[in-house]
């Protein structure tokens, strides 16, 4: 079997908790949420897909497919309080 060091969560002797600038949670959260875009597919759906390029050459022909038959694909121009109340 091997041996188990025993850790320490103490800091070494050659480090000072006052080297270290003041830590911050969730410092970096937004940013890390703004650049992932993460989507999860129905089970059934992703049994037909073997990988995520297949996924996303469905999605750009469906695109084409979109923007063919009606134009732009963006979403509606009317405010949102418009839409909800369907005038």
């Amino acid at each position: 079997m091997k041996k188990i060091k025993s850790t320490s969560d103490e800091l070494r002797a050659e480090y000072k908790r006052s080297d270290f600038k003041k830590l911050e949670r969730g410092k970096y959260y937004e940013r890390i949420k703004a650049s992932s875009n993460v989507v999860v597919l129905d089970p059934e759906v992703a049994a037909v897909f073997p990988n995520s390029a297949a996924v996303n050459k469905a999605l750009h022909s469906l695109v084409e497919v979109a923007e063919s038959v009606s134009g732009r694909t963006s979403r509606s121009r009317r405010p949102a309080r418009l839409r909800r109340s369907g005038g």
